[in-house]
């Protein structure tokens, strides 16, 4: 019994030391603004978040719009069918593989956060990001430039809220 249950611990720390040491390469499929796959591999990118996909955010006009699915077609844009590389940093809850990934020299979690689309998660990226998150917010770009609910919206949406009631907070901040 001993036998099989150090094989078995064997078996499971050579596919995590497998999902840390190899980088993920390849064409990706945006899934959501912070998920790709790659190769059947779905990855979250490390140290940003997403408005989610069903969020909606008012623009400079006051409308709202998708944030969240515009988050994932800008991301889309941007890749535009390059390959990307990922280097594998941790595992999620969900078991995704969490990743930084460039598109040629460009950090993807940079450029969404930069423009605007995404914001940096200090609790994960020890503020990697947080002067790309400054320039976008000083510059009015992406959600910085209408109101937003930011990470209130999961919670709003847990308690059984509606994504439209759940969405709309005019001055509203993460």
């Amino acid at each position: 019994m001993m036998r099989q249950i150090a094989i078995a611990a064997l078996f499971f720390l050579a596919m995590i030391g497998t999902a840390f040491s190899a980088d993920v390469i390849g064409q990706a499929t945006v899934i959501d603004g912070d998920t790709l796959e790659i190769h059947g591999t779905r990855i979250r990118l490390w140290g940003i978040d997403a408005p989610e996909t069903s969020q909606l955010c008012r623009g400079e006009n006051s409308l709202q719009y998708w944030c969240g699915a515009k988050s994932a077609n800008n991301l889309d844009a941007f890749i535009a069918q390059r390959p990307v590389s990922c280097q594998s940093r941790d595992l999620d809850r969900y078991g995704r593989t969490v990743a930084t990934c460039l598109v040629g020299e460009v950090d993807l979690g940079d450029w969404l956060v930069r423009n605007g689309f995404e914001l940096d998660w200090p609790q994960y990226s020890k503020g990697r990001y947080g002067d790309a998150q400054r320039h976008a917010e000083h510059a009015a770009r992406g959600i910085w430039a209408g109101s937003y609910v930011g990470w209130l919206y999961r919670a709003c949406i847990r308690a059984g809220s509606k994504p439209d009631k759940c969405s709309d907070n005019a001055g509203g901040r993460p």
